[in-house]
Protein backbone atom coordinates (compact mmCIF):
# COMPACT_ATOMS: atom_id res chain seq x y z
CA UNK A 1 0.00 0.00 0.00
CA UNK A 2 0.93 3.15 -0.73
CA UNK A 3 1.35 5.04 2.41
CA UNK A 4 0.70 8.63 0.46
CA UNK A 5 -3.25 7.60 -0.16
CA UNK A 6 -3.33 7.38 3.69
CA UNK A 7 -2.27 11.33 4.09
CA UNK A 8 -5.10 13.42 4.85
CA UNK A 9 -4.94 16.45 1.99
CA UNK A 10 -4.70 19.29 4.18
CA UNK A 11 -6.58 21.82 2.14
CA UNK A 12 -9.54 19.51 1.75
CA UNK A 13 -9.41 19.09 5.76
CA UNK A 14 -9.62 22.93 6.30
CA UNK A 15 -12.34 23.14 3.67
CA UNK A 16 -14.54 20.76 5.37
CA UNK A 17 -14.06 22.19 8.68
CA UNK A 18 -14.99 25.68 6.93
CA UNK A 19 -18.18 23.98 5.39
CA UNK A 20 -19.16 22.27 8.35
CA UNK A 21 -18.79 25.82 10.35
CA UNK A 22 -20.61 27.58 8.13
CA UNK A 23 -23.63 25.37 8.18
CA UNK A 24 -23.94 25.10 12.09
CA UNK A 25 -23.39 28.68 12.29
CA UNK A 26 -25.94 29.27 9.12
CA UNK A 27 -28.53 27.19 11.28
CA UNK A 28 -28.00 29.15 14.51
CA UNK A 29 -28.36 32.26 12.81
CA UNK A 30 -31.19 32.18 10.46
CA UNK A 31 -33.30 29.21 11.72
CA UNK A 32 -32.73 28.88 15.81
CA UNK A 33 -31.82 32.39 16.56
CA UNK A 34 -35.30 33.68 15.12
CA UNK A 35 -37.52 31.03 16.73
CA UNK A 36 -35.54 31.84 20.19
CA UNK A 37 -36.57 35.58 19.59
CA UNK A 38 -39.87 34.97 18.84
CA UNK A 39 -40.71 32.52 21.79
CA UNK A 40 -39.08 35.16 23.46
CA UNK A 41 -41.14 37.83 22.50
CA UNK A 42 -44.30 35.98 22.90
CA UNK A 43 -43.25 34.75 26.73
CA UNK A 44 -42.26 38.86 27.11
CA UNK A 45 -46.29 40.22 25.56
CA UNK A 46 -47.70 37.15 27.54
CA UNK A 47 -46.09 38.53 31.17
CA UNK A 48 -46.76 42.04 30.10
CA UNK A 49 -50.45 41.34 29.89
CA UNK A 50 -50.44 39.14 32.54
CA UNK A 51 -48.75 41.63 34.85
CA UNK A 52 -49.86 44.90 33.39
CA UNK A 53 -52.81 43.98 31.02
CA UNK A 54 -53.94 46.99 28.37
CA UNK A 55 -57.85 47.43 28.14
CA UNK A 56 -59.97 44.58 26.77
CA UNK A 57 -60.48 45.79 22.84
CA UNK A 58 -64.00 45.83 21.72
CA UNK A 59 -65.45 43.37 19.12
CA UNK A 60 -65.65 44.42 15.69
CA UNK A 61 -68.58 45.31 14.25
CA UNK A 62 -70.38 45.57 11.20
CA UNK A 63 -70.35 48.89 9.02
CA UNK A 64 -73.68 51.12 9.54
CA UNK A 65 -73.82 54.88 8.74
CA UNK A 66 -71.97 57.74 10.21
CA UNK A 67 -75.56 59.46 11.37
CA UNK A 68 -76.86 56.51 12.98
CA UNK A 69 -73.98 55.94 15.03
CA UNK A 70 -74.66 58.83 16.51
CA UNK A 71 -77.79 58.96 17.22
CA UNK A 72 -77.53 55.92 18.96
CA UNK A 73 -75.54 57.20 22.06
CA UNK A 74 -75.57 60.03 24.29
CA UNK A 75 -72.73 62.78 23.61
CA UNK A 76 -71.77 65.87 24.65
CA UNK A 77 -70.80 68.28 22.07
CA UNK A 78 -67.56 69.97 21.50
CA UNK A 79 -67.91 73.49 20.16
CA UNK A 80 -64.48 75.77 19.20
CA UNK A 81 -63.34 77.11 16.49
CA UNK A 82 -60.73 74.18 15.78
CA UNK A 83 -63.12 71.67 16.39
CA UNK A 84 -67.26 70.65 16.02
CA UNK A 85 -68.24 67.07 17.13
CA UNK A 86 -69.04 65.26 20.01
CA UNK A 87 -68.00 63.25 23.29
CA UNK A 88 -69.38 59.84 23.27
CA UNK A 89 -70.93 59.28 26.93
CA UNK A 90 -70.75 55.41 26.16
CA UNK A 91 -66.92 54.84 27.22
CA UNK A 92 -66.24 58.27 27.68
CA UNK A 93 -64.80 57.94 24.04
CA UNK A 94 -63.26 60.63 21.65
CA UNK A 95 -65.11 59.33 18.42
CA UNK A 96 -66.44 62.46 16.50
CA UNK A 97 -63.98 64.74 15.74
CA UNK A 98 -64.17 67.34 12.59
CA UNK A 99 -61.72 70.02 12.08
CA UNK A 100 -63.15 73.09 11.04
CA UNK A 101 -60.61 75.16 9.53
CA UNK A 102 -59.81 72.20 6.85
CA UNK A 103 -61.66 71.74 4.03
CA UNK A 104 -62.03 68.33 1.83
CA UNK A 105 -61.87 70.28 -1.10
CA UNK A 106 -60.35 73.98 -1.82
CA UNK A 107 -63.73 74.70 -2.11
CA UNK A 108 -64.24 76.37 1.03
CA UNK A 109 -68.11 75.03 0.83
CA UNK A 110 -66.84 71.69 1.05
CA UNK A 111 -67.45 69.75 4.26
CA UNK A 112 -64.96 69.62 7.35
CA UNK A 113 -62.43 67.28 7.32
CA UNK A 114 -63.49 64.70 9.76
CA UNK A 115 -60.70 63.43 11.73
CA UNK A 116 -62.55 60.98 14.08
CA UNK A 117 -65.76 58.37 13.89
CA UNK A 118 -67.28 55.95 16.29
CA UNK A 119 -66.53 52.10 16.27
CA UNK A 120 -69.06 50.65 13.33
CA UNK A 121 -68.74 53.18 11.09
CA UNK A 122 -67.04 53.20 7.95
CA UNK A 123 -62.91 54.02 8.59
CA UNK A 124 -63.98 54.17 12.23
CA UNK A 125 -61.00 56.28 14.54
CA UNK A 126 -61.33 57.35 18.05
CA UNK A 127 -59.82 57.31 21.57
CA UNK A 128 -60.71 55.63 24.96
CA UNK A 129 -58.48 56.32 28.33
CA UNK A 130 -59.40 54.35 31.49
CA UNK A 131 -58.04 52.94 34.82
CA UNK A 132 -57.36 49.17 34.18
CA UNK A 133 -57.25 46.65 36.92
CA UNK A 134 -55.54 42.40 36.66
CA UNK A 135 -57.27 39.91 35.04
CA UNK A 136 -57.81 38.12 38.89
CA UNK A 137 -59.24 41.56 40.68
CA UNK A 138 -62.76 41.43 40.45
CA UNK A 139 -63.25 45.16 41.38
CA UNK A 140 -65.77 46.81 38.93
CA UNK A 141 -63.89 49.93 36.74
CA UNK A 142 -65.16 51.72 33.26
CA UNK A 143 -64.57 49.97 30.50
CA UNK A 144 -66.23 50.73 26.66
CA UNK A 145 -69.57 49.84 27.93
CA UNK A 146 -69.40 52.10 30.90
CA UNK A 147 -72.06 54.89 30.40
CA UNK A 148 -71.16 58.38 31.95
CA UNK A 149 -73.07 61.28 33.67
CA UNK A 150 -72.65 64.82 32.44
CA UNK A 151 -74.01 67.64 33.82
CA UNK A 152 -77.56 68.53 32.15
CA UNK A 153 -76.60 70.87 28.92
CA UNK A 154 -72.38 70.16 28.86
CA UNK A 155 -71.12 71.38 26.04
CA UNK A 156 -67.24 71.43 26.03
CA UNK A 157 -65.40 74.61 25.12
CA UNK A 158 -62.13 76.32 25.09
CA UNK A 159 -63.37 77.72 27.77
CA UNK A 160 -65.58 75.46 29.83
CA UNK A 161 -63.94 72.16 30.83
CA UNK A 162 -66.68 68.99 30.98
CA UNK A 163 -66.67 66.59 34.12
CA UNK A 164 -67.81 63.48 33.74
CA UNK A 165 -68.40 61.04 36.65
CA UNK A 166 -69.28 56.88 37.32
CA UNK A 167 -69.80 55.47 40.99
CA UNK A 168 -69.11 51.73 40.57
CA UNK A 169 -71.68 50.81 43.53
CA UNK A 170 -68.85 49.33 45.52
CA UNK A 171 -67.05 52.27 47.11
CA UNK A 172 -65.03 53.81 43.81
CA UNK A 173 -65.92 57.11 42.91
CA UNK A 174 -64.60 57.95 38.99
CA UNK A 175 -64.45 61.39 37.66
CA UNK A 176 -63.32 62.61 34.84
CA UNK A 177 -62.06 66.41 33.52
CA UNK A 178 -61.59 66.91 30.22
CA UNK A 179 -60.42 70.25 28.97
CA UNK A 180 -59.25 71.47 25.33
CA UNK A 181 -56.62 73.91 24.45
CA UNK A 182 -56.00 75.99 20.64
CA UNK A 183 -53.53 73.66 19.98
CA UNK A 184 -55.52 70.59 19.12
CA UNK A 185 -54.82 69.39 22.98
CA UNK A 186 -57.05 67.85 25.36
CA UNK A 187 -56.29 67.37 28.47
CA UNK A 188 -57.42 64.37 30.56
CA UNK A 189 -57.85 64.31 34.54
CA UNK A 190 -59.11 60.84 36.42
CA UNK A 191 -60.15 61.24 39.72
CA UNK A 192 -60.73 58.33 41.85
CA UNK A 193 -62.19 58.62 45.52
CA UNK A 194 -61.77 54.75 47.82
CA UNK A 195 -64.95 55.51 49.84
CA UNK A 196 -64.56 51.21 51.09
CA UNK A 197 -62.49 49.51 53.50
CA UNK A 198 -59.90 47.98 51.18
CA UNK A 199 -57.24 49.61 48.99
CA UNK A 200 -57.02 49.58 45.14
CA UNK A 201 -55.00 49.16 42.61
CA UNK A 202 -55.36 50.92 39.19
CA UNK A 203 -53.53 50.84 36.03
CA UNK A 204 -53.90 53.61 33.71
CA UNK A 205 -54.03 53.41 29.79
CA UNK A 206 -55.44 54.69 26.76
CA UNK A 207 -55.51 53.43 23.08
CA UNK A 208 -55.93 54.69 20.16
CA UNK A 209 -57.76 52.50 17.26
CA UNK A 210 -58.53 52.75 13.44
CA UNK A 211 -60.70 50.54 12.03
CA UNK A 212 -60.21 49.98 8.05
CA UNK A 213 -56.78 50.61 6.26
CA UNK A 214 -56.41 53.94 5.53
CA UNK A 215 -55.11 55.24 2.15
CA UNK A 216 -51.49 55.85 2.09
CA UNK A 217 -50.98 59.03 0.07
CA UNK A 218 -47.06 59.44 1.09
CA UNK A 219 -45.17 56.11 -0.39
CA UNK A 220 -41.90 57.02 -0.10
CA UNK A 221 -42.17 60.52 0.35
CA UNK A 222 -43.30 60.51 3.73
CA UNK A 223 -44.25 58.23 6.72
CA UNK A 224 -48.36 57.54 7.63
CA UNK A 225 -48.96 54.87 9.69
CA UNK A 226 -48.22 53.75 13.16
CA UNK A 227 -45.42 55.46 15.56
CA UNK A 228 -44.11 56.81 18.35
CA UNK A 229 -41.03 57.69 20.57
CA UNK A 230 -39.99 55.65 23.46
CA UNK A 231 -36.82 56.53 25.63
CA UNK A 232 -35.31 58.85 23.29
CA UNK A 233 -35.94 56.47 20.10
CA UNK A 234 -38.42 56.87 16.91
CA UNK A 235 -40.83 53.66 16.38
CA UNK A 236 -42.90 53.37 13.29
CA UNK A 237 -44.97 50.61 12.41
CA UNK A 238 -46.70 50.43 8.80
CA UNK A 239 -50.23 48.89 8.29
CA UNK A 240 -49.03 46.27 5.99
CA UNK A 241 -45.82 45.07 7.93
CA UNK A 242 -47.84 44.43 11.12
CA UNK A 243 -51.59 42.81 8.89
CA UNK A 244 -49.02 40.59 7.23
CA UNK A 245 -47.01 39.23 9.58
CA UNK A 246 -47.52 35.07 9.43
CA UNK A 247 -47.86 34.86 12.67
CA UNK A 248 -50.01 36.57 15.99
CA UNK A 249 -46.55 37.19 17.87
CA UNK A 250 -45.66 39.13 14.17
CA UNK A 251 -48.81 41.35 14.30
CA UNK A 252 -47.51 42.67 17.37
CA UNK A 253 -45.26 45.41 18.81
CA UNK A 254 -44.45 45.94 22.05
CA UNK A 255 -41.72 48.13 23.28
CA UNK A 256 -41.76 47.79 27.77
CA UNK A 257 -40.72 50.46 30.27
CA UNK A 258 -40.98 53.76 28.54
CA UNK A 259 -41.05 57.00 30.64
CA UNK A 260 -41.69 60.28 28.48
CA UNK A 261 -42.92 59.15 24.69
CA UNK A 262 -46.11 58.99 22.89
CA UNK A 263 -47.86 57.31 20.40
CA UNK A 264 -50.86 57.24 17.62
CA UNK A 265 -51.87 57.63 13.99
CA UNK A 266 -50.17 59.69 11.59
CA UNK A 267 -51.39 60.87 8.07
CA UNK A 268 -50.04 63.20 6.16
CA UNK A 269 -51.58 66.16 7.42
CA UNK A 270 -53.34 64.55 10.92
CA UNK A 271 -52.30 62.71 13.39
CA UNK A 272 -54.36 61.69 16.46
CA UNK A 273 -51.81 60.70 19.83
CA UNK A 274 -52.34 59.83 23.21
CA UNK A 275 -49.33 61.16 25.38
CA UNK A 276 -48.61 59.17 28.77
CA UNK A 277 -47.78 61.12 32.26
CA UNK A 278 -43.99 62.28 31.41
CA UNK A 279 -43.20 60.61 34.82
CA UNK A 280 -44.51 57.12 34.51
CA UNK A 281 -43.38 54.39 33.18
CA UNK A 282 -45.79 52.41 30.94
CA UNK A 283 -45.62 49.64 28.60
CA UNK A 284 -46.84 50.49 24.71
CA UNK A 285 -48.12 48.19 22.25
CA UNK A 286 -48.78 48.58 18.37
CA UNK A 287 -50.99 46.45 16.94
CA UNK A 288 -52.89 44.50 14.29
CA UNK A 289 -56.22 43.34 15.56
CA UNK A 290 -58.66 42.87 12.73
CA UNK A 291 -60.87 39.92 11.53
CA UNK A 292 -62.03 38.01 8.34
CA UNK A 293 -64.45 41.26 7.76
CA UNK A 294 -62.66 44.13 8.71
CA UNK A 295 -59.18 45.58 9.26
CA UNK A 296 -58.34 47.15 12.60
CA UNK A 297 -54.95 48.76 14.11
CA UNK A 298 -54.38 49.79 17.46
CA UNK A 299 -52.09 51.37 19.65
CA UNK A 300 -51.90 51.76 23.51
CA UNK A 301 -50.18 52.03 26.27
CA UNK A 302 -50.85 50.68 30.14
CA UNK A 303 -48.47 51.55 33.23
CA UNK A 304 -46.32 49.55 34.68
CA UNK A 305 -46.97 50.37 37.98
CA UNK A 306 -50.38 50.51 39.85
CA UNK A 307 -52.19 53.72 41.03
CA UNK A 308 -53.23 52.65 44.72
CA UNK A 309 -55.92 54.42 46.06
CA UNK A 310 -55.87 53.80 50.05
CA UNK A 311 -59.54 53.93 51.70
CA UNK A 312 -60.33 57.34 52.24
CA UNK A 313 -58.15 58.88 49.90
CA UNK A 314 -58.19 60.13 46.46
CA UNK A 315 -55.79 59.72 43.73
CA UNK A 316 -55.34 61.19 40.33
CA UNK A 317 -53.74 60.45 36.76
CA UNK A 318 -53.80 63.22 33.69
CA UNK A 319 -52.68 62.21 30.12
CA UNK A 320 -53.13 64.62 26.80
CA UNK A 321 -54.87 63.68 23.51
CA UNK A 322 -52.98 65.24 20.32
CA UNK A 323 -55.84 65.17 17.76
CA UNK A 324 -55.65 67.41 14.95
CA UNK A 325 -53.19 69.15 12.10
CA UNK A 326 -49.95 68.77 11.83
CA UNK A 327 -49.11 72.70 12.03
CA UNK A 328 -45.45 73.25 13.03
CA UNK A 329 -46.00 75.92 14.91
CA UNK A 330 -48.35 74.40 16.88
CA UNK A 331 -46.05 71.44 16.87
CA UNK A 332 -43.32 73.21 18.12
CA UNK A 333 -46.06 75.51 21.35
CA UNK A 334 -46.36 72.29 22.51
CA UNK A 335 -43.00 70.59 22.91
CA UNK A 336 -42.03 74.02 24.51
CA UNK A 337 -45.25 74.09 26.64
CA UNK A 338 -45.42 70.28 27.76
CA UNK A 339 -41.74 68.92 26.67
CA UNK A 340 -43.31 65.40 25.22
CA UNK A 341 -40.60 64.25 24.19
CA UNK A 342 -39.35 64.21 20.52
CA UNK A 343 -42.90 66.24 19.72
CA UNK A 344 -41.70 67.48 16.53
CA UNK A 345 -40.45 63.93 14.56
CA UNK A 346 -44.89 63.77 14.54
CA UNK A 347 -44.03 65.75 11.19
CA UNK A 348 -41.49 63.83 9.07
CA UNK A 349 -38.66 66.25 7.86
CA UNK A 350 -36.86 62.78 6.21
CA UNK A 351 -33.18 62.08 6.14
CA UNK A 352 -32.14 65.36 5.39
CA UNK A 353 -33.98 67.03 8.22
CA UNK A 354 -31.82 70.45 8.72
CA UNK A 355 -32.06 71.00 5.13
CA UNK A 356 -35.69 70.52 4.92
CA UNK A 357 -36.40 72.38 8.19
CA UNK A 358 -34.22 75.49 6.98
CA UNK A 359 -35.89 74.93 3.65
CA UNK A 360 -39.47 75.18 5.57
CA UNK A 361 -38.13 78.18 7.91
CA UNK A 362 -37.03 80.26 5.10
CA UNK A 363 -39.98 79.47 2.93
CA UNK A 364 -42.37 80.74 6.04
CA UNK A 365 -40.51 83.95 6.60
CA UNK A 366 -41.02 84.63 3.14
CA UNK A 367 -44.57 84.12 3.55
CA UNK A 368 -44.88 86.34 6.04
CA UNK A 369 -43.27 88.83 4.21
CA UNK A 370 -45.27 88.51 0.99
CA UNK A 371 -48.55 86.91 1.67
CA UNK A 372 -48.28 84.68 -0.81
CA UNK A 373 -46.37 81.29 -1.02
CA UNK A 374 -46.58 80.90 -4.73
CA UNK A 375 -44.42 84.50 -4.60
CA UNK A 376 -42.65 83.50 -1.49
CA UNK A 377 -41.20 80.27 -3.71
CA UNK A 378 -39.93 82.78 -6.87
CA UNK A 379 -38.32 84.57 -3.37
CA UNK A 380 -36.87 81.97 -2.03
CA UNK A 381 -35.48 80.60 -5.38
CA UNK A 382 -33.53 84.43 -5.80
CA UNK A 383 -32.34 83.96 -1.88
CA UNK A 384 -31.18 80.01 -3.43
CA UNK A 385 -29.71 81.69 -6.47
CA UNK A 386 -28.06 84.66 -4.92
CA UNK A 387 -26.31 82.23 -2.38
CA UNK A 388 -24.65 79.82 -5.37
CA UNK A 389 -23.67 83.01 -7.19
CA UNK A 390 -19.89 82.81 -7.06
CA UNK A 391 -19.87 79.09 -8.36
CA UNK A 392 -22.90 79.53 -10.98
CA UNK A 393 -20.45 82.42 -12.13
CA UNK A 394 -17.53 80.71 -12.11
CA UNK A 395 -19.18 77.54 -14.01
CA UNK A 396 -21.10 79.70 -16.42
CA UNK A 397 -17.73 81.19 -17.68
CA UNK A 398 -16.69 77.87 -17.88
CA UNK A 399 -18.93 76.83 -20.25
CA UNK A 400 -18.55 79.77 -22.14
CA UNK A 401 -14.96 78.82 -22.56
CA UNK A 402 -16.19 75.62 -23.95
CA UNK A 403 -18.52 76.80 -26.29
CA UNK A 404 -15.82 79.22 -27.56
CA UNK A 405 -13.34 76.04 -28.29
CA UNK A 406 -16.34 74.05 -30.39
CA UNK A 407 -14.06 74.90 -33.81
CA UNK A 408 -10.95 73.72 -32.08
CA UNK A 409 -13.26 70.45 -30.81
CA UNK A 410 -14.35 70.38 -34.46
CA UNK A 411 -10.78 70.43 -36.30
CA UNK A 412 -9.87 67.37 -33.78
CA UNK A 413 -12.96 65.50 -34.75
CA UNK A 414 -11.82 66.07 -38.88
CA UNK A 415 -8.39 65.22 -37.95
CA UNK A 416 -8.91 61.77 -36.04
CA UNK A 417 -12.30 61.01 -38.12
CA UNK A 418 -11.98 57.26 -37.27
CA UNK A 419 -9.96 56.83 -33.92
CA UNK A 420 -12.26 58.05 -31.04
CA UNK A 421 -9.54 57.48 -28.31
CA UNK A 422 -7.28 60.32 -30.27
CA UNK A 423 -10.17 62.18 -30.17
CA UNK A 424 -10.58 62.11 -26.56
CA UNK A 425 -7.10 62.55 -26.32
CA UNK A 426 -6.61 65.35 -27.49
CA UNK A 427 -9.79 67.13 -26.83
CA UNK A 428 -8.56 66.54 -22.90
CA UNK A 429 -5.39 68.45 -24.01
CA UNK A 430 -7.35 70.92 -24.98
CA UNK A 431 -9.45 71.84 -22.17
CA UNK A 432 -6.10 71.08 -19.86
CA UNK A 433 -4.55 74.11 -22.23
CA UNK A 434 -7.49 76.32 -22.02
CA UNK A 435 -8.21 75.49 -18.29
CA UNK A 436 -11.89 74.61 -18.81
CA UNK A 437 -13.52 71.58 -17.13
CA UNK A 438 -16.43 69.80 -19.28
CA UNK A 439 -18.50 68.93 -15.93
CA UNK A 440 -18.48 72.91 -15.12
CA UNK A 441 -22.17 73.09 -16.37
CA UNK A 442 -23.12 69.96 -13.22
CA UNK A 443 -22.31 72.36 -10.99
CA UNK A 444 -25.14 74.38 -10.76
CA UNK A 445 -27.56 71.36 -10.74
CA UNK A 446 -25.80 69.30 -7.91
CA UNK A 447 -26.80 72.70 -6.27
CA UNK A 448 -30.13 72.82 -7.48
CA UNK A 449 -31.17 69.21 -6.49
CA UNK A 450 -31.08 69.04 -3.05
CA UNK A 451 -32.90 72.71 -2.83
CA UNK A 452 -35.29 71.09 -5.15
CA UNK A 453 -35.59 67.80 -3.13
CA UNK A 454 -36.26 70.14 -0.05
CA UNK A 455 -38.71 72.03 -1.58
CA UNK A 456 -40.26 69.13 -2.74
CA UNK A 457 -40.69 67.27 0.83
CA UNK A 458 -41.88 70.60 2.15
CA UNK A 459 -44.89 70.79 -0.18
CA UNK A 460 -45.66 67.70 0.35
CA UNK A 461 -45.25 67.24 3.86
CA UNK A 462 -46.46 70.29 5.56
CA UNK A 463 -49.61 71.37 5.78
CA UNK A 464 -49.13 74.88 5.61
CA UNK A 465 -49.10 74.62 2.01
CA UNK A 466 -51.93 72.27 1.75
CA UNK A 467 -55.17 74.63 -0.34
CA UNK A 468 -52.18 77.50 -0.43
CA UNK A 469 -53.26 79.19 -3.16
CA UNK A 470 -51.10 81.12 -6.29
CA UNK A 471 -52.41 83.51 -8.42
CA UNK A 472 -55.23 83.24 -11.30
CA UNK A 473 -56.57 79.34 -11.86
CA UNK A 474 -53.95 77.93 -9.58
CA UNK A 475 -55.59 77.62 -6.26
CA UNK A 476 -52.97 74.35 -4.50
CA UNK A 477 -49.91 74.71 -4.56
CA UNK A 478 -49.68 71.60 -3.37
CA UNK A 479 -51.71 70.03 -5.94
CA UNK A 480 -49.96 69.72 -10.23
CA UNK A 481 -51.01 72.39 -12.48
CA UNK A 482 -55.18 71.27 -13.18
CA UNK A 483 -55.17 72.50 -16.63
CA UNK A 484 -54.04 70.56 -19.82
CA UNK A 485 -52.86 71.36 -23.26
CA UNK A 486 -54.67 68.48 -24.65
CA UNK A 487 -58.14 70.21 -24.09
CA UNK A 488 -56.77 73.66 -24.80
CA UNK A 489 -56.62 74.84 -21.33
CA UNK A 490 -60.26 74.35 -20.59
CA UNK A 491 -61.93 75.20 -24.14
CA UNK A 492 -62.85 71.81 -25.35
CA UNK A 493 -65.22 70.40 -23.07
CA UNK A 494 -63.13 67.28 -22.35
CA UNK A 495 -61.09 65.53 -19.00
CA UNK A 496 -57.91 64.14 -20.54
CA UNK A 497 -56.68 60.83 -18.77
CA UNK A 498 -54.05 61.66 -15.73
CA UNK A 499 -50.69 61.42 -18.22
CA UNK A 500 -52.14 64.08 -20.27
CA UNK A 501 -52.39 66.53 -17.96
CA UNK A 502 -49.86 68.34 -18.91
CA UNK A 503 -50.70 72.30 -17.40
CA UNK A 504 -48.68 75.71 -18.64
CA UNK A 505 -46.66 75.75 -16.17
CA UNK A 506 -44.85 72.03 -16.59
CA UNK A 507 -44.73 73.45 -20.14
CA UNK A 508 -43.48 76.86 -19.11
CA UNK A 509 -40.91 74.64 -17.16
CA UNK A 510 -40.29 72.35 -20.35
CA UNK A 511 -39.88 75.67 -22.36
CA UNK A 512 -37.35 77.38 -19.96
CA UNK A 513 -35.53 73.96 -19.21
CA UNK A 514 -34.88 74.25 -23.55
CA UNK A 515 -33.59 77.78 -23.42
CA UNK A 516 -31.27 76.59 -20.43
CA UNK A 517 -29.80 74.01 -22.64
CA UNK A 518 -29.87 75.68 -25.72
CA UNK A 519 -26.53 77.77 -23.65
CA UNK A 520 -24.68 74.48 -22.90
CA UNK A 521 -22.54 73.33 -25.41
CA UNK A 522 -23.87 70.69 -27.70
CA UNK A 523 -22.20 66.71 -26.92
CA UNK A 524 -20.08 65.64 -29.51
CA UNK A 525 -21.75 62.20 -28.79
CA UNK A 526 -24.96 62.49 -31.19
CA UNK A 527 -26.79 59.73 -28.54
CA UNK A 528 -25.88 61.75 -25.64
CA UNK A 529 -27.10 65.38 -28.24
CA UNK A 530 -30.62 63.35 -29.06
CA UNK A 531 -30.99 62.48 -25.17
CA UNK A 532 -30.07 66.33 -24.18
CA UNK A 533 -32.61 67.35 -26.82
CA UNK A 534 -35.39 65.24 -25.51
CA UNK A 535 -34.90 65.65 -21.95
CA UNK A 536 -36.96 68.93 -21.44
CA UNK A 537 -40.11 67.07 -23.26
CA UNK A 538 -39.62 63.62 -20.98
CA UNK A 539 -38.99 66.39 -17.56
CA UNK A 540 -42.41 68.57 -19.04
CA UNK A 541 -44.31 65.10 -18.73
CA UNK A 542 -42.80 63.97 -15.66
CA UNK A 543 -43.54 67.20 -13.75
CA UNK A 544 -47.56 67.44 -14.94
CA UNK A 545 -48.37 65.27 -11.50
CA UNK A 546 -45.52 67.05 -9.49
CA UNK A 547 -46.95 69.54 -7.09
CA UNK A 548 -47.30 73.06 -9.05
CA UNK A 549 -45.81 74.70 -6.46
CA UNK A 550 -42.52 73.13 -7.55
CA UNK A 551 -42.91 73.03 -11.17
CA UNK A 552 -43.35 76.95 -10.92
CA UNK A 553 -40.11 77.17 -8.53
CA UNK A 554 -38.16 74.96 -11.48
CA UNK A 555 -39.21 77.18 -14.20
CA UNK A 556 -38.46 80.39 -12.10
CA UNK A 557 -35.20 79.18 -11.60
CA UNK A 558 -34.33 78.32 -14.94
CA UNK A 559 -35.45 81.34 -15.91
CA UNK A 560 -32.44 83.29 -13.99
CA UNK A 561 -30.39 80.85 -15.00
CA UNK A 562 -30.84 81.87 -18.29
CA UNK A 563 -30.13 85.57 -17.84
CA UNK A 564 -27.72 84.95 -15.42
CA UNK A 565 -25.96 82.31 -18.22
CA UNK A 566 -26.75 84.91 -21.01
CA UNK A 567 -24.91 87.46 -19.69
CA UNK A 568 -21.73 86.02 -18.30
CA UNK A 569 -21.46 84.35 -21.81
CA UNK A 570 -21.34 87.65 -23.27
CA UNK A 571 -19.41 89.05 -20.86
CA UNK A 572 -17.11 86.28 -21.73
CA UNK A 573 -17.24 86.57 -25.37
CA UNK A 574 -19.01 83.76 -26.18
CA UNK A 575 -21.82 83.77 -28.86
CA UNK A 576 -25.54 83.47 -27.29
CA UNK A 577 -28.01 82.78 -30.03
CA UNK A 578 -31.41 81.40 -27.87
CA UNK A 579 -34.15 81.42 -30.39
CA UNK A 580 -31.97 81.42 -34.09
CA UNK A 581 -31.84 77.81 -35.63
CA UNK A 582 -34.76 76.08 -33.65
CA UNK A 583 -35.76 73.85 -35.75
CA UNK A 584 -32.43 72.56 -36.03
CA UNK A 585 -32.24 71.48 -32.65
CA UNK A 586 -35.39 69.55 -32.65
CA UNK A 587 -34.01 65.98 -33.63
CA UNK A 588 -36.63 65.16 -36.25
CA UNK A 589 -36.69 68.90 -37.99
CA UNK A 590 -32.97 68.62 -38.17
CA UNK A 591 -31.65 69.53 -42.03
CA UNK A 592 -29.61 66.11 -43.01
CA UNK A 593 -26.46 68.06 -44.92
CA UNK A 594 -26.55 68.02 -48.24
CA UNK A 595 -24.23 65.80 -50.31
CA UNK A 596 -21.08 67.02 -52.13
Amino acid sequence: MNPQQNKVDPKNMILAVVLSMLIVFGWQYYYVAPQAKKAQQQAEIAKTEAANPSPATPALTAVKPHDEVIAATQRVKIETDQFSGSINLTGAAFDDLKLNKYREQYDPKSPAVTLLSPSGTANAYYVQQGLGVLPNDKTPVPDANTVWTAPQGAVLTLDKPLTLTWDNGAGLKFQRDISISEDYLFTVKQTVTNAGAAPVQLYPYARVQRQDTPVIAGYWVFFEGMLGVHNGTLAENKYAALKDAKDEAGKTSSVNNVIGGWLGFTDKYWATVVMPDRQTEVNTKYSYIGNAARDAYQVDYATSKPLIVSPGQTATYVDHVFAGAKIVQTINSIYAKYGFDKFDLMIDWGWFQPLTKGMFYLLSWAHSMVGNFGVAILLVTVLVKALVFPLANRSYASMSRMKKLKPEMDKIKAQYPDDRAKQQQETMELYKREKVSPLAGCLPMLVQIPVFFSLYKVILTTIELRHAPFFGWIHDLSAPDPTSLFNLFGLIPWSPPQMLMIGFWPLLMGFTMWLQMRLNPTPDDPVQASMFNWMPVMFTFMLGSFPVGLVIYWAWSNTLSVIQQSYIMKKNGAEVNLFGNIANSIPFLKKKPSAP
